[in-house]
């Protein structure tokens, strides 16, 4: 049996990076894994989605919430948007 690793992400293959949660959010964990790679076809794919469904120039990059175990997008402004709080190991 494989034992599947969550912080790749299933969309480009990239390890994620720690991502601090913001202190005063509704999610309980301290950090999650996110995928930072701006070639991501999931990040890449998100800018033309949101726009033609909800006329809003965002995007969303992969989440994975190791608390709790679900993963999804966290939406993004920007490139550069949520970097700030990668955690570097």
């Amino acid at each position: 049996m494989t034992v599947e690793d969550k912080t790749i992400c299933p969309h480009c293959g990239q390890k994620m990076k720690k991502w601090r949660v913001p202190m005063f959010s509704t999610w309980t964990a301290e950090f999650f894994y996110v995928c930072f790679n701006d070639e991501c076809p999931y990040f890449q794919r998100g800018w033309k989605h949101m726009f033609e469904t909800y006329r809003n120039t965002c995007s969303y990059r992969y989440r994975y919430d190791p608390e709790t175990g679900q993963s999804g997008p966290l939406p993004v402004w920007s490139l550069d948007d949520l970097k700030a709080d990668i955690i570097e190991d």
